[in-house]
């Protein structure tokens, strides 16, 4: 079974705190993780160090994450810090 979480909006240094913690719930149980990001208007290193700590925590608790729909902007900031084998690998795109 799959969980998906959607995330709109600012994805930056003023809002992934309160996102982080917000999520923390989306890694209880046993299903795999997609978070989908298809209505991120903006983000920033911020927004991609938090998709780091997603894949972190999944892999901690051993569950299986994967990122949907990563926006063109998001995708660059992703290549531009080298953590395209990281966080692209573990796109699904849909």
């Amino acid at each position: 079974m799959t969980t998906r979480q959607t995330v709109s909006g600012m994805l930056t240094f003023d809002t992934v705190s309160d996102l982080y913690k917000s999520s923390e719930r989306w890694f209880a149980g046993d299903d795999e993780i997609v978070i989908d990001l298809a209505q991120v208007a903006r983000a920033d290193s911020a927004g991609l160090a938090l998709m780091v700590e997603w894949l972190r925590r999944a892999q901690v608790v051993g569950r299986q994450l994967h990122f949907a729909n990563i926006p063109a902007q998001m995708q660059t900031l992703i290549r531009v810090n080298g953590l395209q084998g990281a966080l692209l690998n573990n796109s699904n795109g849909q």
